[in-house]
């Protein structure tokens, strides 16, 4: 019963290893949460330092009503753009074109967070933990700017 029990821990730690094995191998993550936020995009995204020594860059586009096509760029590191209109071209960050300023988030003790509105839209990110020092893990939270209420 005792090597049943041994086995049965060796597979399930082995089969551990090899999942956030995979996860980990992934060098730009964006994990989706779902919720009562009315968030357009929230979740986890990680910038990781590819073979290269730079880091990720993920861009979500999309196309909203009475906002139009822009691109959001998540990365490299601790830099963020938010883009009016969608191209396969890359942009520069800190080109004036960028509605986000400052464009790159100040990191202090391991610690980050910011928020810009810009474009009708909120762009909230904080800096979260990590177990792997060539990542960065971020919190993403991207909404409409809420109209003013009519009280």
């Amino acid at each position: 019963m005792g090597r049943s029990r041994r086995k049965w821990h060796l597979v399930t730690g082995s089969m551990a290893t090899v999942f956030l094995g995979i996860a980990a191998a992934g060098s730009s993550q964006f994990v989706s949460y779902t919720g009562q936020s009315r968030a357009l995009l929230e979740g986890n995204w990680q910038s990781c330092r590819e073979a290269d020594g730079q880091y990720s860059e993920r861009v979500y586009d999309n196309t909203l009503p009475g906002i139009g096509p822009f691109e959001l760029h998540l990365g490299p590191f601790h830099e963020f753009a938010l883009f009016r209109g969608i191209t396969d071209a890359h942009r520069d960050h800190a080109s004036a074109e960028n509605l986000l300023n400052p464009h790159t988030v100040e990191v202090e003790s391991n610690r980050a967070i910011h928020k810009w509105k810009a474009a009708g839209l909120v762009v909230d990110v904080a800096l979260g933990g990590g177990s792997r020092d060539d990542c960065e893990s971020w919190f993403v939270s991207l909404r409409r700017i809420a109209p003013p209420s009519s009280d």
